[in-house]
Order: C-alpha cells, then sequence, then structure tokens
C-alpha cells in the first residue's frame, strides 16, 4: 500500500512512516555524519586553523572567538580525532604509571590505591589518560622501556622505587619526561638527571611520633622499620634515631611494610628479652596492624602495657583498628596530584629559564587516637 506524504499548515511535506515494513525511525542526530573540524568554523564563523587552536589548546587565539568556537563544540557534539589530533600537538594525550611493585602488592596494600587515585582525578582535569605498567621484575625493564620510548604516552610517573632497581634510569634514559613519587635513591636516580619528585616529610613525621611517645613517658621506645632499599623507610628509621640516638640495635626490628611483616617483627621485639618496650613506632600503618594483632594475641594491653604509632593515617585502617590508631598523616591522594601537576609543567616548558620543576617534600601531621 501507497502511504501519502503528510502536509503540515506551512505546506511542507514530511514523509510517513511505513510502519508495516518494520522499518525502525532513525533521529537525524543517530544519521548524521560526525562533525567535522570545518562544521564547527562555520558554526563559530571562524576560519579551520583557529577552531584547531582552540581544540588543540594552541595559543594567540582572543577570548571572545576561544567562546565562540568553545559553545559551537559543545552545540555540534564535536569530538577531536585522537590521530589527527596527534599528528598537530605532537601529544598522545597519555601518560604512563609506573608502580614498581608486583601486582599482588598493589592490590593489598591501600596506599597505591589512594596514590593512583589522586593521579587519575588531575589527569582528568588535564584531559589525559592513564596508563597503569606493572613491574614485577628486572625482566619488566626492557619492555617498560620500548613502551616509553615508543611515543604511546607523553610522560612517565614512577613510585614505589627501590634502591637496587634500575627502574629510575630505565624511564629517565627513555627520553620522556618523569617525575618520581617519593624521593629516588640508588643508581641511576641521582642529582645528574635532575628529576623532580613528591614526597612527605618521612623524617620529620617519623620525629614528631617518637616525640609524642616520649612526652606520654615511654622509656623503651622499640622501631619496626621499613624496607631497607626504600628512601621512605629509611628516612623514618633516621627521624626515630634522631630523638632517640642511644637506642640499641634490639630496639629495632625489620619489615617490609606488609601486614606480616609487621606482625613477624613485633613477635622478634617482644621476645628478645630481657625486657619488652613499652612504646613502637611503626614505619606504616599496615605494618602496624599486624603488631596489633601479636600483642593481643599475647594479652597485652594497648596502649597501657604497649603505645603504638604507625605512619600513613589511611582511614580505612586506623580508624579500624582496636583501639583506634594514632598515627602520622601524610597527603597521599594530594601527593599523587601534584606528581601530574610537575609533570603538566615539565611537558607545556610554559617557563623555560625556570628549567626542572622543583621537588615538593609536603608537610606530615600527628594524629592521635586510642593507640598512644
Amino acid at each position: 500500500m501507497t502511504r501519502v506524504p503528510r502536509t503540515d499548515t506551512a505546506g511542507e511535506e514530511h514523509p510517513v512512516p511505513d510502519r508495516s515494513s518494520g522499518a525502525r525511525a532513525t533521529s537525524p542526530r543517530a544519521t548524521s555524519p560526525r562533525p567535522t573540524l570545518e562544521a564547527v568554523a562555520a558554526r563559530a564563523g571562524v576560519s579551520r586553523a583557529t577552531v584547531s587552536r582552540v581544540v588543540n589548546g594552541g595559543a594567540g587565539v582572543r577570548a571572545p572567538l576561544a567562546d565562540r568556537v568553545r559553545a559551537a563544540v559543545a552545540e555540534l557534539g564535536y569530538v577531536p580525532n585522537q590521530a589527527a589530533r596527534s599528528l598537530v600537538t605532537r601529544r598522545s594525550g597519555a601518560v604512563a604509571v609506573i608502580i614498581a611493585e608486583p601486582e599482588f602488592r598493589v592490590f593489598s596494600d591501600p596506599f597505591f590505591e589512594r596514590q593512583v587515585r589522586g593521579i587519575s582525578r588531575e589527569l582528568v582535569v588535564h584531559d589525559s589518560q592513564l596508563v597503569l605498567l606493572w613491574v614485577e621484575g628486572p625482566d619488566d625493564h626492557d619492555r617498560i622501556a620500548r613502551y616509553l620510548g615508543g611515543g604511546h604516552v607523553d610522560g612517565a610517573l614512577a613510585f614505589s622505587l627501590h634502591d637496587s632497581d634500575e627502574l629510575p634510569s630505565v624511564v629517565t634514559e627513555s627520553g620522556v619526561p618523569v617525575v618520581f613519587g617519593g624521593r629516588p635513591g640508588g643508581p641511576g636516580a641521582g642529582s645528574e638527571y635532575a628529576v623532580p619528585y613528591v614526597d612527605c616529610d618521612n623524617r620529620g613525621g617519623a620525629r614528631e611520633a617518637v616525640r609524642h611517645l616520649v612526652g606520654l613517658g615511654r622509656t623503651r621506645i622499640a622501631h619496626i622499620a621499613g624496607p631497607r632499599d626504600q628512601t621512605s623507610a629509611l628516612d623514618r628509621l633516621d627521624g626515630y634515631r634522631d630523638v632517640l640516638p642511644g637506642a640499641g640495635p634490639e630496639l629495632t626490628a625489620q619489615g617490609d611494610f606488609t601486614v606480616e611483616s609487621g606482625a613477624r617483627a613485633m613477635a622478634e621485639l617482644l621476645d628478645r628479652g630481657p625486657a619488652a618496650p613499652d612504646a613502637v613506632f611503626v614505619s606504616n600503618d599496615l605494618m602496624a596492624t599486624g603488631a596489633l594483632r601479636v600483642l593481643h594475641g599475647r594479652g597485652l594491653r594497648v596502649p597501657h602495657d604497649i603505645a603504638l604509632v604507625g605512619f600513613d593515617d589511611m582511614a580505612s585502617i586506623a580508624e579500624a583498628t582496636d583501639p583506634p590508631l594514632t598515627t602520622v598523616r601524610q597527603d597521599i591522594e594530594g601527593n599523587g596530584r601534584l606528581m601530574v601537576r610537575l609533570l603538566m609543567r615539565l611537558l607545556n616548558g610554559s617557563d623555560p629559564e625556570a628549567g626542572t620543576p622543583a621537588s615538593v617534600i609536603t608537610p606530615t601531621t600527628l594524629v592521635r587516637r586510642a593507640s598512644a
């Protein structure tokens, strides 16, 4: 059966859909082609080159014109073609985030989740994508070097670095701009590369924690230290020694920032004798939870028998322990954001005479709860 077009009062004909055929009507937006740079230019009344400069973040476009272009982009729903955009800007729009820890460690330690969350949120502000790269061991270094050198990312952020690891050299020698999370140490991470980093005041925070325990009248204050090949742990150990230079080696036990190592170290301190410590400064909150587990198992009361202070102030841990954990707070998520901002300064090169951005050391704060 033939369908007759209907006519509105203005005399314009509109086809009547033939529903008997089973065809579905489609909206003009669904069938219209993807908006082009030329369409945006026509809508804004400017040249194609002006639209390109505005869309790709270039300079030299007067504010009123830039506003017209942005309005046209929003109205038409224009989305830049990333491949074409990369040819203009020489940018991939992506940043590599390299965590120098095995995958199981990253997913079991909330520290990494908070740091990556801060990085991710700041990258969104700069319209960049996060590419997460795992480093299970030295065998991954060649893969990381090839990826960074292949032009897939504009820059890199690397954290949880170890002194004996060649990763800092691998990253810096790839030629991409890089910012480290934490003060780097070991070969290839020195001042010769002038790599900026973001870290908290590990040593100052440790001093404040130990001084707090001294102020409580504790006289045998022990320390559960973090990995010997990470500068954050070494700085916290130095902070402990700054306040207690006469503390003997029997008052320090070694951990690796995991719950299990904190439990082992606490048991070791208690078993050494002849006198047990009456307070412990633990190098991170995860190890402090392991220490608490051992203290409870030995029938020792916290803080009455032994006071306990951690480091990091991850609320999901510190507020859930029994008793709630006194700890040193660092702004983990904020430090992740700062890493991105330093990297963007390197990428944008807005002030070439300023050279490499200065590294940032953020303050720490003692958060007092019931454990000390």
